[in-house]
């Protein structure tokens, strides 16, 4: 008689979270925003729920000449700021054990081979089995030197049962050329499979939501296609300015920063076709498709738009323009709105335009996807039953306010016979009693687990810089961006862009 199989070792059991095995990571520029805002409360928020090993393990690697209590103070304070969960005396104290760090140049090879015998250390007193990622918190023209150092000094060479995995955070390089490079300089230390970048609006719940929206569900499926979609609007828009990121801000811009990224990865879980699985290898070959088949942009002047926020108010607030913030040259051409037109060709999508755009200093604070659907190719109604009534659309809320949306006509009570726009509205917060895990958390346990499907692989990093690079060169060659208001939504030319094409942005 077969025993039953017990749900706490089933791997199918989804009920149960998956948590990491023996392990620790190295973190390369702890000192930096990303690491104290995101990665560090991530780790922490990871261990709070239970899906850490006991002996996991922390090493910081900066310049700066800290102690170890100076690193933990450090990771104690951004976790007291930013961490997402409630914090509790018991599990930090069982987690600051396992922090460590190394002060050290990215050329200093002592400080690598203090990096190696740190590991050793932590192995032995931690059991963290020689399983290490190495996350890369630092800008890209650094990757080479760590990753020659890892090389050299053999710390990225796993054991017979252990593994050594990098992650790497966007950008991944600045066009075709320089994304080939990296990835040429990744491949020489690390297998493909270790090699994890991270692109953190893949981790959002909502996200995810997309395919289990999709393929769960025969509701959506059969009217997923030319026949039914007028067209998609995949917007991400930020209230606020650029911060203190001038000096990254400022030559690279909104299409390298957000659309090469987050908004063709977007676009791709909308459009793609069912997966045989969920599995990374499934998932990758899907995305690949949609992004090969991606029209080469042509009429430029026509389907792309691109701007730059000047003074204006926004939140009540009398707010300075691009070119008047701390660090950004008055001659400066970069841009901080980009809109553009992409269309897919594929039966399923053919003949239905994709239009992203983001922009800072616009409006309001929102990610979302909206699916807009023709209208009925006939309506038994008078004409003025109908005046209020726009295209049916289906919008996933990426954030804030996680969930969806669904907006269709419905009879106003009381009247003959008008026909208005309604919401059915589904949120996150009101359905589910667990809050949604920040995106970090996902990723973080994805990279201790080895598991991959949300992290684009350096094919799909080449075929979307292959898709923006004409634009980006197309912008270079027309001097400045178009101004606008800060608090509006964009430049005038964004609103032309989809006027020719008889269509009209989404207010969010």
């Amino acid at each position: 008689m077969t025993a039953p199989v017990n749900p706490l070792r089933d791997p199918q059991d989804r009920r149960l979270p998956r948590i990491a095995g023996p392990s620790g990571l190295v973190l390369f520029g702890v000192t930096g925003d990303l690491s104290r805002k995101k990665v560090m409360p991530a780790i922490y928020d990871l261990a709070n729920r239970g899906l850490l090993p006991p002996g996991f393990s922390l090493i910081g690697f900066a310049r700066r000449g800290w102690a170890e209590q100076d690193f933990a103070q450090i990771v104690h304070d951004s976790v007291r700021e930013h961490a997402r969960t409630e914090f509790r005396e018991e599990v930090w104290h069982q987690l600051s054990e396992g922090f460590r760090f190394v002060p050290g140049d990215f050329d200093d090879d002592a400080a690598f081979d203090q990096l190696r015998r740190t590991m050793d250390e932590l192995d032995a007193v931690r059991g963290t089995g020689g399983n290490f990622a190495f996350y890369l918190a630092i800008p890209p023209s650094f990757f080479g030197a760590v990753a020659g150092q890892l090389k050299k000094h053999a710390l990225a060479q796993p054991g017979t049962d252990s593994w050594r995995r990098v992650v790497v955070e966007k950008p991944f390089g600045h066009d075709l050329v320089s994304a080939r490079e990296l990835n040429a300089i990744l491949d020489q230390v690390f297998a493909p499979e270790a090699i994890f970048r991270i692109d953190h609006y893949l981790g959002k719940e909502t996200v995810q939501n997309i395919l289990a929206m999709r393929f769960a569900n025969n509701l959506f499926e059969p009217i997923w296609n030319s026949n039914y979609v007028d067209h998609v609007q995949i917007t991400m828009a930020e209230d606020i300015g650029i911060g203190g990121r001038a000096g990254y801000y400022d030559g690279v811009g909104a299409a390298r920063d957000v659309i090469q990224n987050h908004l063709l990865q977007l676009m791709a879980l909308v459009a793609i076709e069912e997966p045989t699985s969920f599995a990374a290898d499934s998932l990758r070959v899907e995305k690949l498709k949609i992004l090969r088949s991606v029209a080469r942009p042509s009429r430029l002047d026509q389907t792309t738009a691109r701007g730059q926020y000047a003074a204006g108010w926004a939140g009540g607030v009398h707010v300075p323009g691009f070119l008047e913030e701390e660090g950004i040259s008055g001659s400066s051409t970069t841009e901080t709105f980009a809109a553009v037109r992409l269309d897919i060709q594929t039966r399923r999508w053919a003949g239905v335009p994709f239009y992203l755009r983001t922009g800072k200093r616009l409006g309001r604070r929102v990610t979302e996807v909206a699916v807009v659907f023709k209208k009925a190719p006939y309506q038994p109604f008078g004409a003025t039953s109908t005046e209020e009534l726009t295209e049916n659309a289906l919008v996933v809320r990426v954030q804030p306010d996680e969930g969806m949306t669904i907006r269709f006509g419905a009879k106003v009570p009381g009247t003959a016979m008008e026909i208005r726009d309604v919401n059915m509205d589904f949120a996150y917060g009101g359905t589910f009693t667990e809050a949604s895990p920040e995106a970090y958390e996902r990723l973080i346990l994805d990279v201790l687990l080895g598991d991959p499907p949300l992290f684009p692989q350096h094919e799909e990093v080449e075929l979307s810089w292959r898709i923006l690079d004409p634009i980006i060169e197309h912008w270079a060659r027309k001097g400045s961006p178009e101004s606008y208001p800060a608090g509006s939504w964009g430049p005038e030319s964004a609103v032309r862009m989809l006027a020719r094409d008889g269509r009209t942005w989404r207010r969010p």
